[in-house]
């Protein structure tokens, strides 16, 4: 057999394929796509049947040249994109440009890159698949399409810098939810608690009034019947605290349920992006950046690169038998047979747009514990792969059983009702045991962990309170991340690929922005928006957006043609697109700001550099504001207590693209440094000389770093500020190595830990600690 090559995407997976196919295979990677529709034109001609005009990326030039001359002196060239219709469509498009003639071209995909799979995928590869090529294909210049029309109407009409098929939909149901907040009438209502005890017991627990008079007590969020009523107002609430308080306390009946709790299925890539977002406070881009590195290799040792996970691609729960086997054997091997369910699990979903072309989310071998391998991994891979090996052997373990006890008291027409939940067997929550489906526990819940005594039917109750509470409907909480992806997966909109990347798209636009974990809609947002709805709402529309998602589920079953699709698509859109271009007025978005130079109000307009504030009166008034990265003002210059190392003067403090920095004050020098915020504590690196000082990473994040970091002498970082008071026996310093002792804030409690990785010294914080 003579000399192969392999085309991945990656570096990364480049790395990780090359160890496990050895020296008679070249592994290289085009890093990502090599060819393009044009960043500058449309690149679809609309009247040759919407064929699109691709070009090879500049940047992608040399890596293509090299990939041709590869491929020239190899024998088989392996196309080994990811196994998706993105993935196809990267082995398509280098196909075509290195001119591989079928009899050479291989392409092979694999779930996991493991040395089982890859060598299996070696073992047996295909052709292209067109289909999958040709949905690919009906996306991209279906976006195209959206995004090149509207674009420049919203940059003349709104400043608005551009529209998209699905990330559109996604700010139009941010908006809707805004209004209906902002819209939201609350209703109060009351309910009514009892603490009761045994007649001669000190412990108390606690019963609610669920029936009154015949009929049950509903919160408002529900609707009343004839056989059900809301206590809504404090007078209500007090009639009946007075009519029940003076009567008896009896058991009517004690009735015991057994139940059992399902596990919930291993992820697919919403409930990864989900659970990330809940558990650990993962964006859904870091949690695909994270879950992309696990995919594609971490280096465990003596081993090498590893594929960890499988691919993070997917929205089928479907588990290969092999995998399935394996985690059993773990189960029962660590836990017990017990544990073990009576037969292997299979789980379905029911979502009309599922493909079940690749697996669950699950790690490629559940013996690669998260203990096992926790010293290889960085904190954020350790976590969520942690996250999804729980998931995943939890979902192949028995069902929790529980026993559910639940009293009913009366108290004259009252009835009231307590219930107490104890688990008989643990099951899969020894593993994981968090809410279905990612939502908070309710208010049932919390009752239903009740510390019942025990009680028989007949006995009387010592009734020590009665407590009404007032409370009231809330509105429709705002999207996060996490409900974001979760109501877009629902409703059929995007893929499993898009959720990350259309996130992204609206909150760097501008259109949304991030109140804590919250999505809100911005002035500009709500603009665009509401021009899109009124103009282009068939673009917009749920529906419509979902019918179009499905339609390409049928190019890649080959059950429609792609060109009549678009074809069909374009023509109501090209009408559509005409008359709005007649009848859309422009919008001003004014802000809160009074232009300094007229008196007039600042409107927010965009430019190819981003957002600034510009007086309405333009072009009598030509005064513009620029904003910095949160949308404010941008401050004026500012002095400072440094003096310029090169002319000695004055320095001052000037916001920049990066933040704040020091310039020098003289128009004839040049000096600029970034502010250095000392934190007083020395670099513990010996002969280093320089101090720890508070720095920023690429990504805008804190972090704490030796003086000379930025020069290259010294690595000396850390995530936590360092120690400068009350360390154990009053030293900075770690008691087993001597190591810079760091102040971690987490949420399980601060602590005091070892910088040194190498060390695992850490305690809880007493109070009496000081940091930088």
């Amino acid at each position: 057999m003579g000399k192969s090559l392999v085309i991945v995407e990656s570096p990364a997976k480049a790395k990780t394929i090359s160890k496990i196919l050895g020296k008679d295979f070249q592994v290289k990677a085009s890093i990502g796509h090599i060819r393009d529709l044009p960043r500058t034109k449309l690149g679809v001609n609309v009247r040759k049947n919407f064929e699109p005009q691709y070009e090879i990326l500049r940047e992608k030039e040399p890596i293509v040249q090299e990939l041709r001359e590869a491929a020239e002196e190899a024998d088989h060239v392996y196309l080994a994109p990811d196994p998706d219709r993105e993935g196809e469509a990267i082995a398509w498009h280098l196909a075509e440009l290195l001119g591989l003639p079928k009899n050479k071209l291989h392409r092979i995909e694999f779930n996991e890159i493991t040395k089982e799979a890859v060598l299996a995928a070696i073992k047996s590869p295909r052709q292209i698949d067109k289909r999958l090529v040709d949905a690919q294909q009906a996306r991209r210049v279906l976006d195209r399409l959206v995004g090149y029309k509207i674009s420049p109407l919203l940059w003349r009409k709104v400043n608005g810098r551009s529209a998209g098929r699905v990330q559109s939909v996604a700010v139009r149901l941010i908006c809707e939810r805004e209004s209906e907040i902002e819209g939201f009438d609350a209703q109060e209502y009351w309910s009514i608690k009892a603490d009761l005890s045994k007649a001669k017991s000190k412990q108390s627990f606690t019963a609610a009034l669920v029936k009154y008079d015949g009929k049950r007590v509903i919160p408002a969020t529900e609707k009343p019947s004839s056989s059900s009523f809301i206590i809504d107002s404090e007078k209500i609430a007090n009639q009946i605290v007075k009519a029940v308080e003076s009567k008896d306390f009896k058991v009517l009946a004690v009735n015991d349920k057994t139940s059992q709790k399902q596990p919930q299925p291993p992820f697919i890539t919403s409930t990864l992006q989900r659970e990330a977002a809940l558990q650990l406070g993962f964006a859904v881009k870091k949690t695909m950046q994270v879950a992309q590195g696990l995919y594609e290799g971490v280096e465990l040792g003596p081993q090498g690169p590893v594929g960890l996970i499988t691919y993070m691609r997917t929205d089928s729960t479907r588990i290969s038998s092999q995998a399935q086997e394996e985690a059993l054997s773990h189960i029962s091997t660590r836990y017990g047979k017990q544990y073990c369910p009576d037969k292997p699990r299979v789980y379905t979903r029911k979502a009309k747009n599922v493909q079940d072309a690749h697996e669950a989310i699950r790690p490629t071998s559940v013996e690669r514990t998260p203990e096992s391998i926790k010293q290889y991994l960085n904190n954020d891979q350790n976590k969520l792969y942690k996250l999804i090996w729980e998931r995943f052997l939890a979902s192949q373990m028995a069902a929790a059983e529980l026993v559910t006890k639940t009293v009913e008291m009366t108290a004259g027409i009252g009835l009231f009702r307590a219930s107490a939940t104890d688990t008989k067997f643990p099951g899969f929550t020894i593993v994981y045991n968090r809410p279905a489906n990612g939502d908070s526990p309710s208010e049932a819940d919390d009752e239903a962990t009740n510390n019942l005594p025990e009680l028989s039917e007949g006995e009387e109750v010592k009734l020590r309170a009665l407590n009404p509470k007032q409370h009231f409907t809330q509105p429709p909480p705002r999207y996060n991340e996490a409900s974001l992806v979760k109501t877009l997966e629902e409703l059929g909109i995007g893929r499993p690929s898009t959720y990350a990347t259309t996130v992204a798209t609206i909150i760097d636009r501008k259109y949304v922005e991030k109140q804590g974990k919250m999505l809100c809609p911005t002035k500009l947002g709500q603009a665009v928006n509401a021009l899109l709805v009124e103009h282009f709402g068939d673009i917009v529309d749920v529906r419509f957006t979902a019918e179009m998602e499905a339609k390409l589920d049928k190019i890649e079953e080959d059950e429609i043609e792609w060109h009549g699709m678009l074809k069909e698509f374009y023509q109501p859109f090209g009408e559509t697109l005409k008359k709005a271009r007649d009848s859309m007025d422009k919008i001003v978005i004014l802000s809160e700001h009074k232009c300094p130079t007229c008196g007039e109000a600042m409107a927010v307009r965009s430019s190819r550099f981003g957002q600034f504030l510009g007086c309405v009166n333009y072009p009598a008034c030509t005064t513009k504001i620029a904003l910095t990265k949160d949308g404010n003002p941008v401050p004026p210059d500012r002095p400072s207590d440094e003096s310029c190392k090169t002319c000695t003067a004055p320095m001052i403090i000037r916001y920049g693209r990066y933040g704040d920095y020091l310039v020098c004050s003289s128009e004839t020098c040049q000096e600029q440094r970034p502010i250095v915020k000392s934190t007083g504590v020395a670099c513990p690196r010996e002969d280093c000389g320089g101090e720890i000082i508070v720095k920023k990473s690429r990504r805008g994040k804190i972090f704490y770093g030796c003086s000379h970091y930025t020069q290259k002498k010294c690595t000396t970082a850390f995530w936590y500020p360092p120690l400068i008071k009350g360390g154990p026996n009053g030293s900075t310093k770690c008691p087993q190595c001597e190591s810079l002792l760091i102040y971690k804030t987490l949420k399980r409690g601060d602590q005091i830990a070892c910088s040194s990785k190498e060390c695992i010294f850490a305690q809880v914080c007493t109070g009496g600690e000081e940091h930088a």
